[in-house]
């Protein structure tokens, strides 16, 4: 792993006590994922905290290509061409309370994870998830949602959705909106027509959120962001969620409905498809 300039093992790294991540939540992360040695869109996954970074006032002493590098060497010396790459940076070692010391230097962390296969039967007959009313979080002061580490809010309703047999929890809002998954995006297909919510403080743009929409503009499906409600979800003909580690995953159940066939559909199974098409162009380019 990689800390604060640093390569070791991770059973010899240590982060103060005092550091704001473990004391407040105070920072940020990125999940990418790396196929044969390549970290997908790794650009916009360091843009995005880029831009994250700005809006929390936390000020990091490396460039977007220092980033990079330490990136790509952390996966080198790891030696798994595919794998889950956790960039983490909180705003280091301060005094307790909660003023900022912009000079204190920040704490910085690249893991790389070994990347354990999906079940068989969550890409074959697609998963169960569960939504919850009036869960929805935003972070105060902020005009978008960001990776922040304080991640209680999406422990507690994956907990939740576990114990209902689910493997992820949707996120409802105050107004009985669907806004996004613990750690996902949603999607639903209804009528050819890609449906996913609009972009509010409520949602994380994922990167795969939007390869998946790109990919469909290109191959011509029909792609509506707007606001989506629990019924819209239940009366469905596909749904699917998207993150880094799971790609484009199918859903069969919702709250116990069975959505449209009660197995992956046509369009999910494309863009899937398509999806992969686009990481082995992608490998081969770079």
């Amino acid at each position: 792993m990689f800390l604060n300039g640093l390569f070791m093992r991770p059973s010899s790294a240590t982060v103060s006590v005092l550091d704001r991540g473990f004391c407040y939540g105070d920072g940020l992360f990125e999940t990418m994922r790396s196929y044969d040695n390549k970290v997908f869109r790794l650009d916009d996954h360091l843009e995005r905290l880029c831009q994250s970074l700005d809006l929390i006032y936390l000020d990091v002493p490396m460039t977007h290509d220092e980033m990079r590098s330490a990136i790509y060497e952390t996966l080198k010396r790891n030696q798994r061409p595919d794998s889950l790459i956790r960039l983490t940076i909180s705003r280091g070692e301060q005094k307790a309370g909660f003023h900022i010391d912009r000079d204190a230097p920040p704490t910085l962390v690249i893991v790389v994870k070994e990347l354990e296969p999906l079940p068989e039967e969550w890409i074959e007959r697609g998963i169960k998830i569960s939504l919850f009313p009036a869960t929805a979080f935003r972070i105060g002061g902020l005009t978008r949602q960001i990776k922040s580490c304080n991640f209680l809010s999406s422990i507690l309703v994956r907990e939740l959705a576990h114990r209902k047999k689910s493997v992820e929890g949707i996120f409802i809002d105050d107004n009985d909106r669907i806004t996004e998954g613990t750690a996902s995006n949603i999607f639903i297909v209804k009528d050819g027509v890609l449906k996913t919510p609009a972009l509010t403080p409520y949602i994380l743009p994922g990167i795969t959120r939007q390869t998946v929409l790109e990919l469909a503009g290109k191959r011509g499906i029909p792609v509506s962001r707007q606001t989506l409600k629990p019924d819209d979800v239940y009366h469905a003909d596909e749904v699917f969620i998207t993150n880094s580690r799971v790609e484009i995953l199918p859903v069969r159940n919702a709250n116990g409905k069975i959505i449209g066939a009660g197995k992956p559909g046509e369009v999910t199974r494309f863009l899937h498809a398509e999806f992969l098409k686009s990481i082995e162009g992608f490998c081969q380019k770079c």
